[in-house]
This record gives C-alpha cells, sequence and structure tokens, in this order.
C-alpha cells in the first residue's frame, strides 16, 4: 500500500486538488456537503494512482535510472513485477468511484470520466503514446481541465467561463513542463523522447516563462486578481534568474528538485486559499 501511495505521487496533487477546487468559492458552503469531500478523496490518491500508475506502466527504463523518483514527491521506482499489477489496481480503485459518481449525477458524468480514462489511454498507450510525440504531449495536459468539469458537474456548480479554461489549460502546461525539464538527463538515457529532450533545456524553460507572462497578463487584466498574478510575477523573476544567471543549462542536483517541489506545493495551497477566498478566477472582467 506504501508503494501505491508513493506511485499516485502525494506531492504532485495539487493539480488536480487545486483545479477541483476552482469552481468553489467560501460562500457557497460547500464544507458540509458529502459529493464535495467524496469528489475531493477521487482527485487526490484514486485520480492520480490512474494518472501516474498508467504512466509508470509505461515508463520503467527511464523510472529505474530517475535518481528523483522513489519517493512521495516525485513517484515511486517500481520493479517489473510491481508495474505488472497497476492496471488491475487502477481498474479495482476507480470503478467504484465511477459508479458512485454516474448514479449521483448521471450519464452525462459517466461520460465525462471516460474521456479523462480515456485521455490517459492516448498518452501513454501504442499505438497512439501521445507522451512520446513532442509538442503534443504538453498539448493533451489540457485533459487535467477535466477535473474542473467534474467538480462543475458533482456539484451542481456555475458553469466555467472560457477565460478560466484557457488559464487552467495554461496552467497544466507549465505544471508538465516543469517536470520534462527535471526528467531531461534520464529521459534522454532511456531514449525518451519529449520537447524537452529535443529543443533542450534552456529553450523549454523559455517556454515556460513564456507560458507565465500569459498566465500573469490574464490574471491581471482578465481576472484583475493581483494577489495570483503576484505570486506568477515572483515564480517568473526566480525563472528568469534561473534561466540566464544561475543554472542556465545545468541540470539540478536531487536536493534542489525536492526543494523546489515542496516550494510548489506551499505556493499550491497558499494560492488555493486564495482563490477560495476571492473567487476572482471565476469572475473575468474580459
Amino acid at each position: 500500500m506504501i508503494h501505491d501511495l508513493k506511485i499516485s505521487r502525494p506531492g504532485l496533487w495539487f493539480p488536480t486538488i487545486w483545479i477541483y477546487l476552482v469552481p468553489f468559492s467560501l460562500e457557497s458552503g460547500f464544507l458540509y456537503d458529502t459529493n464535495f469531500w467524496i469528489g475531493l478523496l477521487f482527485v487526490t490518491f484514486p485520480l492520480n494512482y490512474l494518472v501516474y500508475g498508467l504512466n509508470d506502466y509505461n515508463d520503467y527504463l527511464s523510472d529505474e535510472i530517475n535518481e528523483r523518483k522513489g519517493n512521495f514527491l516525485f513517484g515511486a521506482r517500481s520493479t517489473k513485477k510491481q508495474l505488472s499489477t497497476i492496471v488491475k489496481k487502477v481498474v479495482l480503485i476507480v470503478t467504484p468511484f465511477i459508479i458512485y459518481f454516474t448514479l449521483v449525477s448521471g450519464f452525462k458524468m459517466l461520460l465525462l470520466l471516460l474521456f479523462m480514462i480515456v485521455i490517459n489511454i492516448v498518452y501513454n498507450f501504442k499505438p497512439f503514446r501521445i507522451k512520446e510525440r513532442p509538442p503534443f504531449e504538453i498539448c493533451i495536459q489540457m485533459g487535467y481541465v477535466f477535473t474542473a468539469f467534474f467538480s462543475v458537474q458533482l456539484n451542481d456548480l456555475q458553469d466555467l467561463p472560457w477565460q478560466t479554461v484557457l488559464y487552467l489549460t495554461l496552467f497544466a502546461f507549465q505544471a508538465h513542463i516543469a517536470g520534462e525539464i527535471m526528467d531531461i538527463e534520464p529521459d534522454l538515457k532511456a531514449g525518451k523522447k519529449t520537447t524537452a529532450t529535443v529543443i533542450g533545456r534552456k529553450s523549454t524553460k523559455l517556454i515556460m516563462l513564456f507560458l507565465l507572462f500569459l498566465e500573469t497578463f490574464i490574471l491581471s487584466y482578465w481576472f484583475q486578481d493581483y494577489v495570483l498574478a503576484g505570486f506568477l510575477a515572483v515564480f517568473s523573476l526566480w525563472l528568469i534568474l534561473d534561466t540566464f544567471l544561475f543554472f542556465k543549462e545545468k541540470p539540478y542536483s536531487l536536493s534542489q528538485m525536492k526543494l523546489f517541489g515542496l516550494a510548489m506545493n506551499v505556493f499550491a495551497i497558499l494560492s488555493m486559499i486564495w482563490v477560495l477566498y476571492s473567487g476572482k478566477i471565476m469572475q473575468p472582467v474580459f
């Protein structure tokens, strides 16, 4: 069970939790709703076990030589025997939730959940295996946004404005690129093709920086959320210093990657609180 928990990467649960919480506001009284808590439970271990379990099932070679693996922050380092049971476990863990959510929210919810599963199959398995078809492995990360659609459907919330959908898509792109940058060396050794391995560390960082600038602009002018925009502006400043002064093309050490991972979780928790308190990200002014 501990190994399975590592596979789900608790240190990387923050994207699904963050996106799940976006449609809520503190004024809605959701804390007293049973469906809210069951949905929140689903987007932690079960959903991430689906996402990362299928990912690990097909990434044995690169994970075996990846020094940041083997912990709760970045995921497990699994043997082939452990990986052989993942698909079965995914089905056993996720199916009860699918049945419950379908009974509660209807056929539309079933289609939504099946679509989320299909996206992960297309991403990980041949003949599609989008994860090794750059830059489409970045584009398909928009699948994370369906966590917000799931939240809206389950909790009968306000539909997402298109501006919010766009922002969440950019957020998902940015989060994925950060992982690719950290994994360049093991991915190259394993012969895994990603955007970062093709164009290099510095160019990938510049793409990430562009996304951060775009997100900051959207938050400032479309949502007038200067607090969250300020968070991203500080992150952008750090990435500029990282790219042009401190690290440039150099890989991060394991201790540095763990520090970055912890920092991302602290930022996620603080920003979740702010998003729930302000509600600005659901109220575009443009």
